[in-house]
C-alpha cells in the first residue's frame, strides 16, 4: 500500500466516523466530534465543509446533522430488496391484528437489518427504527434468518461479530446457539424472551424460497406481559406462518413477473403505460 492510498483510507474512516456519529447522536459540533474521534478539529471541520457543500449535512448554527439526502439514497435501496414490495402490506396487517408493533427483517453483512416496520395500536416505543443494525442472535427476527443460512455462513458470521449480549438473556454461547436454531428449524419459529432488550419479547418467524434459502423474516414484538410465551407461541405463531406463506407465494410470483418489469421495479423506474 502506498503512502497515498493509506492517507486516503485514513480520510475515508475519518469521514465515515464522522457520519456514525451525527446518525447516533442526531446533531454534534466540530468540538465534540473530534474528541470522540480523536482527530484535530481542522480535520473535522473540513469534512463537515465538504458534505455541508454537497448537501449531505445541515449546519445549524456551530452544530450539524445529517441531512435528507441519506433518506434519498435509503428509500433506493430499501426498494431494491425483494422483500420489500411484497411484505410491506403484510407487515402493516400483522401490526393491526396484532396491535403490537410488526417488523421484516433482512440479514446484511451477518447483522439483522430492519427493513420495514409498523405500528399497533398498542406499539411500545423502541429505540428500534428502519435501517437500524442489531447483531443477528439477539433478536427473534435475527435468530428466523440465521436458523436457515448454510453452517458455512452461521460460523462466519459468528467468527466475524461474535455473540455479545445485549441482556442477561442473551444466548452468548455458540452451542447454545446451535441448538436454539435447530430448535428454530423444527418448530417454524424463533422467540426473543427479553433477550434484546429487558422486558421485551418477539416472536419471528422465516420467509423461505423454494429452496429454502431465506429472504428474512417477520417478527412481532412487545411487552413482556402481553406477550407471553404461551400467547407467541399458541396465537401470534399460526397468523405469522400463515402471513408468511403468504409472502412467499407472493415474492415467488413477483420474480417470475417479465425481466426487465423487474429490473425497472429494482432501479425505481415506473412502468410505462
Amino acid at each position: 500500500m502506498t503512502e497515498c492510498d493509506s492517507h486516503t483510507i485514513k480520510s475515508d474512516r475519518t469521514l465515515l466516523s464522522i457520519l456514525k456519529i451525527l446518525g447516533d447522536q442526531e446533531r454534534a459540533g466540530v468540538t465534540e466530534i473530534a474528541t470522540e474521534i480523536g482527530r484535530a478539529k481542522s480535520t473535522v471541520h473540513g469534512h463537515l465543509q465538504s458534505l455541508h457543500e454537497a448537501g449531505f449535512v445541515i449546519r445549524d448554527g456551530s452544530e450539524y446533522r445529517l441531512s435528507l439526502m441519506f433518506l434519498d439514497f435509503g428509500k433506493g435501496i430499501q426498494t431494491t430488496t425483494p422483500l420489500y414490495e411484497v411484505a410491506q402490506p403484510k407487515v402493516d396487517e400483522i401490526a393491526e391484528t396484532s396491535e403490537e408493533k410488526a417488523w421484516c427483517f433482512v440479514e446484511q453483512r451477518g447483522y439483522a437489518v430492519y427493513l420495514l416496520g409498523s405500528q399497533g395500536k398498542n406499539s411500545t416505543k423502541t429505540p428500534a427504527r428502519v435501517g437500524h443494525h442489531r447483531h443477528i442472535h439477539q433478536l427473534a427476527g435475527g435468530k428466523a434468518i440465521l436458523a436457515h443460512l448454510s453452517e458455512n455462513r452461521i460460523e462466519e458470521i459468528l467468527a466475524e461479530h461474535g455473540l455479545p449480549a445485549a441482556t442477561p438473556n442473551t444466548i452468548t454461547d455458540e452451542s447454545l446457539l446451535h441448538s436454539e436454531l435447530e430448535t428454530v428449524r423444527d418448530r417454524g419459529f424463533a422467540l426473543n424472551l427479553e433477550e434484546a432488550m429487558t422486558g421485551l419479547n418477539a416472536i419471528s418467524v422465516p420467509v423461505l424460497d423454494v429452496d429454502g434459502s431465506v429472504y428474512g423474516s417477520l417478527s412481532i414484538g412487545g411487552p413482556a406481559h402481553r406477550l407471553t410465551q404461551s400467547h407467541m407461541e399458541e396465537e401470534l405463531a399460526p397468523m405469522l406462518l400463515g402471513t408468511a406463506n403468504e409472502v412467499e407465494i407472493n415474492i415467488r410470483h413477483w420474480w417470475t413477473e417479465d425481466s426487465s418489469t423487474i429490473s425497472n421495479k429494482m432501479l425505481g423506474i415506473p412502468l410505462q403505460t
